[in-house]
């Protein structure tokens, strides 16, 4: 497995996780803070960088991002190694806002018009106020976004970078990418925490579902919403797709923070990888 992947499937395993509240109101209080050596003081300030920081760090990456809470610090170690583009980077680090110290995330795909993230410190809503780790899409050519940290991947970079074309180690992919592009590690190693290509279902496809299967994979899908708390099971999960299983997949859409037109109830790639389902047997 890829040291892309690995950073990226960590930042997914957060998805759905909140901070701390306090008489009612977001505290900016988590765990991320205090696990990275460095930033302990950071704990109950604005964590988006933070979190990102923690992935590369569980990761088994930490060196090859910065270990700040700082955005603009994070931009700044980019562009002093001459790392940083306009480009967007599967696996590489967003900034946002004016100078990139707004905020900041992890881009786990891209197409021509948006660009997929895991964020910390972000919302649902669209506020300013963040509250916990959502898998966000956001426009591609927005003016919000600075530009894009390239981390130096062993295996290395996917991206949309003209200018890095045809550099040892780059895939150029400059209308869309996603984490099937990441290349293998170079000496088939295993890298940070080991899931094993086997672990879960592949996506069979948005149209597979629409087909009303039955097959044991929409029972282990079931069962995962049931352990994410996004039952809308009367009887709980079965083999047979029903609108039931539809309803419970929109929970988890609204979970994940999708867009509310994104929370139809027919599972897209990127909200399937991040459920996890086991890979079944049959």
């Amino acid at each position: 497995m890829s040291l892309a992947l690995d950073v990226i499937n960590t930042a997914r395993d957060e998805i759905g996780y909140h901070e701390g509240r306090e008489d009612g109101d977001w505290n900016n209080i988590q765990k991320y803070a205090p696990a990275v050596p460095g930033l302990e003081w950071a704990q109950g300030e604005a964590w988006c960088h933070t979190f990102v920081s923690w992935c590369f760090q569980e990761a088994g990456a930490a060196d090859l991002a910065p270990v700040t809470a700082s955005c603009w610090e994070g931009v700044q170690w980019f562009q002093d190694r001459d790392r940083y583009t306009d480009y967007p980077v599967i696996g590489g680090i967003v900034y946002f806002g004016a100078g990139g110290g707004s905020h900041t995330g992890i881009v786990v795909a891209y197409t021509d018009d948006e660009i997929t993230t895991v964020e910390g410190n972000t919302n649902s809503n669209g506020s300013a106020e963040g509250d916990g780790v959502y898998l966000k899409t956001r426009l591609r050519r927005s003016s919000y976004i600075h530009g894009y940290g390239i981390p130096d991947y062993p295996e290395g970079v996917v991206l949309a970078d003209p200018d890095w074309r045809g550099r040892s180690g780059i895939t150029f992919f400059g209308h869309e990418a996603s984490t099937d592009d990441i290349p293998a590690s170079e000496d088939g190693a295993e890298h940070g925490r080991d899931r094993g290509a086997n672990g879960f279902e592949p996506f069979p496809g948005e149209q597979w579902f629409r087909d009303a299967p039955d097959s044991p994979i929409i029972t282990a899908m079931g069962r995962r919403l049931v352990e994410e708390g996004c039952s809308a099971y009367r009887e709980g999960p079965g083999p047979q797709w029903t609108s039931s299983d539809r309803a419970s997949f929109r929970k988890w859409q609204r979970k994940l923070g999708d867009a509310p037109h994104e929370c139809d109830g027919w599972p897209g790639p990127l909200q399937w990888a991040a459920l996890k389902v086991p890979r079944t047997t049959a």
